[in-house]
């Protein structure tokens, strides 16, 4: 099983050259799954520290008119988040896309309060499960941004069954481009024994010139297993 991950720009105009890019690498490499980076969309509007509805609905807007693009990497399945509203409540929800049909899967729980990443300003914390969803052939967690270090969470994938967990790192100042992304992204896919069980760890992240960290943008393909072996004991 191929599964792709990828760092996109910002900005729209670089965005949409991201994203022909990626569609062509998807296809040549005929990628089973497909993690976009967190809220892909729309620009990061958490470096604002107070709520904006107009900033929000846009985002919610953005996405709901990217939707019906995800077709572009079918047969892939897509992996990613949106920011949405369910009953009065704002939430960054990860989804699982496959055959046109998007269903969610995780809330994020873990919101940073920072410069640059104001998210309890923009939406509520999730309820705090972490359960596995169906993605094609493979079973996937979600870890957004900051969740990645909720290892307590990672140790419960592993012993759920989880064949794939999906992340977004955390930004990282790097001084020489997407360079150093590219390397930590072939290192950190190398599979990650939880619980005695291999799992793939597939990480997607921003970028542009908005935060410190955000420049460049890759395409990252690592062919993993749909279903790990159970290592023996002794």
């Amino acid at each position: 099983m191929h599964v792709t991950v990828c760092q996109m720009h910002d900005a729209p105009e670089a965005f949409a050259a991201d994203w022909t890019a990626l569609c062509r690498h998807v296809a040549q490499e005929r990628s089973a799954l497909v993690l976009l980076p967190e809220m892909p969309f729309a620009a990061w509007f958490a470096t604002a520290r107070e709520f904006e509805r107009p900033q929000w609905d846009a985002a919610m807007e953005a996405h709901r008119a990217w939707r019906a693009r995800l077709a572009e990497l079918a047969p892939a399945v897509v992996l990613s988040t949106e920011p949405v509203e369910h009953r009065g409540r704002r939430l960054n929800e990860a989804f699982v896309w496959a055959g046109g049909e998007a269903a969610p899967a995780h809330h994020k729980r873990y919101l940073p309060e920072e410069d640059g990443f104001w998210e309890p300003s923009w939406y509520e914390r999730g309820d705090g499960a972490f359960v596995l969803s169906e993605a094609g052939d493979a079973r996937v967690g979600f870890q957004i941004c900051t969740e990645l270090w909720t290892l307590e969470e990672a140790r419960k994938y592993g012993l759920a069954g989880a064949d794939v967990v999906a992340a977004r790192p955390g930004r990282r100042r790097r001084r020489r481009g997407s360079a150093g992304w590219w390397r930590d992204a072939r290192r950190r896919f190398l599979r990650a024994h939880i619980a005695c069980r291999p799992i793939a760890v597939a990480r997607a992240r921003r970028a542009g010139s908005s935060l410190p960290g955000w420049v460049g943008s890759s395409i990252l393909t690592a062919r993993c297993w749909p279903k790990p072996p159970t290592r023996r004991r002794s």
